[in-house]
């Protein structure tokens, strides 16, 4: 009797037990956030150290010695091609000038008499009247003559060159540096003082380095006449500075750095670069078109392997692929189709064929009344 109690109340336990087991709910799937593979473009971009340099620099010098009379530019002014800039002495020069133009006239006059005087000997040797040795030295003295106005000549050009040097004037359009020299300075015609600095700023370069590996791509662009963007942005490079074009790539390679020096051009309308300015330049090589991209985050590696997790029908599906280019968070990916949707979340918990459950992300409130 106690043995058939006993083998009753085991089997009603073993029987509840199943039964509570049968009506447990299922575990829930793993809890992530998905993002969407999409299709579009992204560039392919170059990030390199550059320095504004301006297209160019005039280092003005004197080729005269004199002294200085006038500054009439201002420190920081623009300036024109042509405009005044420092005033030397010419009195001296201008009054050696006058003395060669008086030897000039001189012996013009002295050639012009030789010639006259050999058109007559011509006539009289017609006649007779003289011998021809006589014709042929005044041709001669003609022929010394003109060699003596073409020496006058130069000379009296050269002095006019030397009273020209006295106004220096603007070789460039620009912005002018600091005053260097002030009225009653003496200056040397040796050119060793600097007198003024005048430096372009509109037009306005950036002369930054790239590895000598990515001049193949951007040659090949260059041979297409493409234009290839260049953006600048500053010290932190947080903030764009100016957009302008690739100018020009250097005709060699740096060998103790391997890399090569490129320029790109900006309108600087603005002047936002200035001269000598650190920035950071970034090339736009190229522009992959129609790619699958996919949020950067989703992206995980495995030693050498990269791999997303694929959400289907809830269930996390592990798919390797292969990452390329990254802009903006985005990763271009070959290994997955466009509008495929994939974990961005959760990856320490995730597996292959892994249920999950989708969080729905937060919709923001209207501020305003409702209706």
């Amino acid at each position: 009797m106690l043995v058939a109690l006993g083998l009753y109340f085991g089997w009603r336990s073993f029987d509840g037990g199943r039964q509570t087991a049968a009506s447990a709910p299922a575990a829930p799937g793993i809890a992530i956030t998905s993002t969407t593979a999409q299709k579009g473009d992204i560039g392919v971009y170059l990030d390199a150290i550059g320095t504004v340099t301006p297209q160019y620099t005039a280092s003005i010098t004197s080729q005269v010695t004199g002294q200085v009379v006038a500054v009439p530019f201002k420190e920081g002014q623009t300036v024109a091609k042509g405009d005044a800039l420092i005033e030397i002495n010419s009195a001296p020069y201008r009054a050696t000038l006058l003395q060669a133009q008086g030897v000039l006239d001189r012996d013009q006059n002295l050639l012009a008499q030789a010639q006259m005087d050999v058109e007559r000997y011509r006539l009289l040797w017609v006649t007779k009247a003289i011998g021809k040795q006589i014709l042929d030295d005044q041709e001669k003295l003609v022929l010394q003559d003109q060699g003596t106005v073409k020496n006058d000549q130069g000379t009296v050009d050269y002095d006019q060159i030397q009273v020209d040097f006295c106004h220096i004037t603007a070789p460039i359009a620009g912005r002018m540096g600091l005053r260097l020299v002030d009225p009653g300075n003496v200056v040397q015609s040796t050119g060793t003082v600097t007198l003024a600095v005048v430096a372009q700023l509109q037009p306005i370069t950036v002369i930054f380095t790239i590895p000598e590996d990515n001049i193949g791509p951007i040659q090949a662009r260059l041979r297409l006449n493409a234009t290839l963007a260049v953006d600048v942005y500053d010290r932190t490079a947080r903030t764009r500075i100016a957009s302008g074009q690739l100018l020009t790539l250097d005709n060699q390679i740096d060998t103790t750095t391997g890399t090569i020096k490129a320029r790109a051009l900006f309108d600087n309308k603005d002047e936002a670069l200035f001269p000598n300015q650190f920035v950071n330049a970034r090339l736009l090589v190229n522009t992959l078109q129609g790619v699958t991209l996919v949020s950067a985050s989703a992206i995980q590696q495995n030693g050498q392997a990269s791999f997303v997790y694929v959400i289907q029908n809830n269930v996390a599906h592990l798919r390797s692929v292969k990452p390329g280019v990254t802009e903006a968070g985005l990763t271009q990916v070959d290994g997955i189709n466009p509008g495929d949707i994939v974990a961005d979340s959760s990856f320490d918990k995730l597996q292959d064929n892994v249920a999950v459950v989708i969080a729905v992300k937060p919709v923001a409130e209207n501020s305003g009344n409702k209706q």
